[in-house]
């Protein structure tokens, strides 16, 4: 009888909107190879009935697109395991040990909720800049994250529940930061592994009609959520001046501004602002919640 340690068991959260039929198919191959981990895989159908999925692997079918964070918690209740991956459905996993080392990172300490792989594109090896989970943008650096790229990373299951998900309402943008915010305020920290490389085509963000919109508004919402009072003031005025330097079109002006209004004037969902010990803990890991 074998005395080892039994393999991590991993829920993996795929979302597809059935539209792409060579990206999809690739990424769960390698996501299906997997070795070292008990998988749980399901493929959540953002608003359509899943196709293309393998055998074996399980599909929840929404009736309506619910967003990205949404269907990304529909996925998490639906799969088992003590870890889960989230998974974009045009990412690929390199290695069958991708996530065997992630969850290996997570088994050594117990204070992580959530690991972060470096995402490179499959075609140049690039790292975009906002793939990168701090301030100093240096790919290759390992350590300690106060964010994360919600496309490509493993969390613990116990601390998804216990902080409450994703923010199913943002939709789309920034939920990631919302999530590990609470993750941190909860006594938690992210980890950021480059040794450990997945691919994912470097698109530009602003290919979506309502980026400019909802990102703005998103940021808003952030922060009134997140941050103690005395906080948010700084912390939406930094971003209108960056917002205002980096997108030199009056349209990505105009659709930003309207975004911000918009995050002011609506339901930012459930306030729950962070300790000043979080704020302080934040900070001293190279990220102040202003920025």
């Amino acid at each position: 009888m074998s005395t080892g340690t039994p393999p991590p068991t991993i829920g993996v959260v795929v979302l597809t909107m059935n539209d792409r039929p060579e990206e999809f198919p690739r990424a769960m191959a390698t996501v299906l190879a997997q070795e070292g981990v008990d998988l749980d895989v399901v493929v959540v159908g953002n608003g359509v009935e899943p196709e293309q999925v393998p055998p074996g692997v399980r599909t929840v079918t929404l009736p309506e697109n619910v967003g990205i964070p949404e269907g990304r918690n529909v996925g998490a209740a639906n799969v088992k395991g003590d870890y889960i991956l989230f998974f974009d459905n045009d990412a690929i996993l390199p290695a069958p040990d991708v996530a065997a080392r992630l969850a290996a990172r997570l088994r050594q300490d117990a204070e992580l909720a959530y690991v972060q792989p470096r995402i490179a594109d499959p075609d140049t090896g690039v790292t975009v800049r906002r793939w990168v989970p701090r301030l100093r943008a240096d790919a290759t650096r390992p350590g300690t994250v106060t964010v994360m790229a919600e496309g490509i990373m493993l969390m613990r299951r116990d601390v998804f529940e216990r902080v409450g998900g994703w923010p199913g309402h943002f939709f789309l943008f920034h939920e990631g930061i919302d999530l590990a915010w609470r993750c941190w305020d909860h006594g938690y920290t992210g980890y950021y592994m480059p040794e450990v490389i997945v691919h994912h085509p470097a698109t530009d963000p602003a290919r979506h009609a309502t980026f400019y919109r909802m990102n703005a508004r998103n940021r808003v919402w952030l922060a009134r959520r997140n941050l103690p009072r005395v906080l948010i003031p700084a912390n939406l005025a930094t971003w209108v001046l960056l917002a205002l330097w980096r997108f030199r079109s009056a349209d990505a002006r105009r659709a930003s501004l309207a975004g911000f209004r918009e995050g002011l004037r609506t339901d930012c969902g459930p306030r729950s602002p962070m300790s000043w010990h979080t704020v302080f803990r934040l900070t001293r890991a190279g990220r102040p919640p202003i920025f």
